[in-house]
């Protein structure tokens, strides 16, 4: 596809992409993602409790909890603490990376266990909150390795593998993983959640500066689509499957 973006990439391409694993010494599993020049850090942590809706149900809860550093950005934000009140952006994308990692495990085997993914953002340039699913997804693997290694379950219950991608119209010319400069100025951007098997988890698309029709909804899909295959395929690279985690891995593509 011919080129029109500020960084020389194509239509149809991703940013560069590198997950680095075990990058916490504490935590049951976590991952550094470099995406372009939006870097997050996402730790999993295994709590042996549910919240109270769950308690006696036998089945386990995966949440997440995002923030941006203040200097992820050009100028300094202020702490929540400090300004004394939630950020509603957060908020959502939290709510967000908690749906769309709830869709990679069977949670009736989990056990009364609760996963939290932590998801901090170092810097941003675009796309950290489809960073943060997508890294999520290889924190949230080790940390269920862990688990069957201390015996606390005896089998990885793993339903799908999860990864995420920004996609938009920008001067009518569907665009895939958008930075920061192309999303402030898209006409349309979406986030899309979708499993090995191409089902989508969460679309999210808004018409930001103009309409757009059934047929580039389908082109931004289809540009998702094969996004998501090439995350999927260095998550998997990344995360060095025994030969029992493959099968399993296949058995969710």
């Amino acid at each position: 596809m011919e080129t029109l973006r500020t960084d020389g990439r194509a239509c149809d391409m991703l940013r560069p992409i590198i997950f680095e694993r075990a990058v916490n010494r504490y935590a049951e599993g976590s991952a550094l993602i470099r995406w372009g020049n939006t870097h997050v850090l996402c730790t999993a942590s295994v709590d042996d409790k549910v919240p109270p809706f769950l308690r006696g149900s036998g089945n386990g809860w995966i949440t997440a909890e995002y923030a941006m550093l203040p200097r992820s950005t050009q100028s300094r934000m202020q702490r929540e603490i400090s300004r004394g009140k939630r950020d509603a952006r957060g908020s959502e994308i939290q709510r967000l990376i908690g749906r769309s990692l709830r869709a990679a495990v069977d949670m009736t085997r989990l056990g009364e266990r609760t996963i939290t993914i932590d998801c901090d953002v170092l810097q941003a340039d675009g796309g950290t909150r489809t960073a943060s699913i997508s890294a999520g997804f290889v924190a949230l693997f080790d940390a269920l390795r862990r688990m069957c290694a201390d015996g606390k379950i005896s089998e990885i219950p793993l339903k799908n593998q999860i990864a995420a991608v920004s996609v938009g119209k920008c001067r009518g010319v569907p665009l895939l993983d958008l930075c920061y400069e192309e999303d402030s100025t898209a006409e349309v951007d979406a986030n899309v959640v979708m499993t090995g098997r191409g089902e989508l988890v969460e679309l999210q698309g808004t018409g930001e500066g103009a309409t757009f029709s059934r047929a580039e909804l389908a082109q931004m899909l289809d540009l998702a689509e094969h996004g998501i295959a090439e995350i999927r395929r260095r998550q998997t690279e990344v995360l060095e499957l025994t030969e029992d985690e493959r099968r399993l891995f296949e058995t969710c593509a």
